[in-house]
């Protein structure tokens, strides 16, 4: 099931750490987030309540200890995103988005033949609605 979550830039920080290695303690991802942002543990277990309000995060207590784990998967945060980016800035026009991203930026061989690769499974079906 996919969850529509939004996330903001700072709780994208904090999920990414949780995505990469959970269950972690408010500890620990005040130290890695310190060392990544320059946060301090106020900033984090700030953000952590922020994510567990949103159902993003559980945290679990076992005795005085308590881990966060995502409930939010990344693919589906990042599906999410996408869509919503998408629909923002593009209107929905994926030729739009990618003809403006490739105006400034050139694609290298093996990104075209990605590309024509997955245009090709769309136009046999495969990611037919």
């Amino acid at each position: 099931m996919s969850q529509h979550i939004n996330l903001t830039a700072a709780e994208w920080s904090v999920m990414e750490c949780l995505w990469e290695r959970a269950p972690q303690t408010g500890r620990e991802l005040t130290q890695t987030l310190s060392a990544r942002e320059g946060w301090n543990r106020s900033t984090t277990l700030t953000l952590l309540s922020r994510l567990e309000a949103k159902g993003a995060v559980e945290g679990n207590s076992a005795g005085s200890v308590k881990t966060f784990s995502p409930l939010l998967r990344r693919e589906d945060a990042a599906l999410h995103e996408t869509e919503d980016f998408l629909t923002r800035v593009y209107k929905g026009s994926v030729s739009m988005m990618v003809s403006a991203l490739t105006k400034k930026q050139a694609l290298s061989k093996t990104e075209i033949e990605e590309l024509y690769a997955m245009l090709e499974d769309m136009k046999g079906g495969a990611h037919n609605d």
